[in-house]
């Protein structure tokens, strides 16, 4: 059985910026995961009105870009809604030349743009759990966090890596609230 992965980092942000498109892929992927944990309709295309007014002033993507975004979506709902309960997360990388500065920034704009994403499908905030209310202010609170020059790297880029961990189970809390799931069964019941 393969694994289905999120696409390349750097193949987003090529597409994304030939599009002319101001969004890296970090961003994209926080926005579809918000919308996916703040409880956006798995079987059809809402989100893409939704994202097109968001990003492009309601003009629609190019297809290179919208089936990239398509294939990230299909990953982040199938991890999020399997069993597994896993996230992935679209970051800048090593593969696209990444500093420490530049995945703390992808980190951050990530968050944000989650935040965005449960606002974009109306997410009932002011009604969420205890629990889900703490993992939205420590999502709030990570995407103030920054890398500071003047201290040891390593133990930053370590303590990035937990954060990043962090950011994850808040976005899994906040779905477990919000999120909509696949339905049991694909087959209409004949009665």
């Amino acid at each position: 059985m393969s694994e289905t992965t999120l696409p390349d980092y750097l193949t987003v942000a090529t597409e994304l910026q030939s599009a002319s498109l101001a969004l890296t892929p970090a961003e994209m992927h926080g926005l579809l995961t918000g919308m996916l944990s703040g409880g956006l309709n798995l079987t059809d295309k809402s989100w893409q009105p939704l994202i097109f007014d968001y990003t492009n002033e309601g003009m629609g993507w190019p297809d290179r870009v919208l089936t990239l975004a398509e294939a990230t979506l299909k990953v982040t709902t199938s991890e999020i809604t399997g069993s597994g309960m896993e996230l992935s997360m679209l970051l800048p990388d090593e593969d696209a030349s990444a500093s420490l500065f530049d995945l703390a920034d992808g980190v951050s704009d990530w968050i944000n743009h989650f935040i965005s994403g449960l606002g974009l499908v109306g997410a009932p905030l002011n009604k969420a759990s205890d629990g889900t209310k703490e993992a939205l202010a420590d999502l709030e609170e990570m995407a103030k966090l920054g890398i500071d020059e003047e201290d040891d790297l390593e133990e930053q880029a370590q303590l990035l890596e937990h954060v990043i961990e962090h950011v994850k189970a808040c976005a899994l809390t906040i779905h477990a609230e919000f999120g909509a799931r696949p339905s049991e069964d694909a087959a209409p019941t004949i009665h």
